[in-house]
């Protein structure tokens, strides 16, 4: 049977405008102890009612479409002519790219003097920090074999990056930036299953781990909150993010 996954994005009516760009930076915000205080501070708030359903709802998805895995990885990696296409998702969604991008943008952003640049880039270096903590816990506790027979393959730990990536770039910068983000997350989530390194159920816990470690990273951040809510039917598996109005403040940093 055919089977695909669907990562759809839902908004509902909201405002525009970003925290990042509306509220003040100070230079004490972006300091490094700053950095380091917020991000013991989110390892806190990962224990959250939002956090929670946004993993076991995924996970239950990932419980239910379990069976066709291995049929989804068969289908999607047998198609060799897209090889050269979804190529650049190995690089794209690695760690050298998406922590090196983080730190290269908030080491920019004091060296220029621009707090919201140097902001935004803490914002990234907190969500990967606890991205790879969660994604490389599960792997370990997990212990999933690969279709291609190597190790470590529950949870994907490109998607979990891009998608953490994507998260951070929406709740600072945005929807204009957040979607293109979203997409090339996607892609990435796309490749790992089609190169044969992970199974599709990898890449659907992967994608919630990035966003709940962004979200936790950003309280406070952005105009909107996520809903998740997953959708499973006959051959097709969809998570829905639904853009929410926010619970807080958008000056309110935690």
């Amino acid at each position: 049977m055919f089977a695909s996954i669907c990562l759809l994005l839902a908004c509902a009516p909201a405002s525009a405008q970003s925290a990042a760009s509306s509220s003040r930076v100070s230079d004490d915000d972006v300091s490094f102890g700053a950095l380091v205080r917020d991000l013991g501070r989110n390892f806190r708030d990962l224990l959250s009612v939002e956090n929670a359903v946004i993993l076991g709802s995924t996970g239950a998805v990932a419980v239910l479409v379990h069976g066709e895995d291995a049929e989804i990885s068969r289908e999607w990696s047998g198609a060799s002519r897209f090889d050269h296409v979804f190529a650049p998702g190995d690089v794209m969604g690695g760690g050298l790219v998406q922590v090196g991008a983080a730190v290269g943008t908030y080491v920019v952003g004091r060296a220029v003097d621009s707090p919201r640049t140097a902001l935004l880039g803490a914002d990234l270096i907190r969500a990967q920090t606890i991205n790879g903590v969660l994604t490389q816990g599960i792997k370990l506790a997990v212990q999933r074999q690969r279709p291609d027979g190597g190790r470590y393959s529950f949870p994907s730990g490109h998607t979990s990056a891009t998608f953490a990536t994507a998260t951070v770039l929406q709740r600072d910068l945005g929807w204009r930036v957040g979607v293109p983000a979203y997409a090339v997350a996607a892609f990435v989530g796309v490749s790992r299953i089609q190169g044969n390194h992970h199974y599709p159920t990898d890449v659907l816990f992967g994608a919630a781990i990035g966003i709940v470690s962004a979200r936790t990273a950003t309280i406070g951040h952005g105009p909107a909150t996520f809903a998740l809510s997953p959708v499973a039917a006959p051959g097709t598996v969809a998570l829905v993010f639904t853009r929410c109005e926010p619970r807080r403040s958008p000056d309110a940093r935690h």
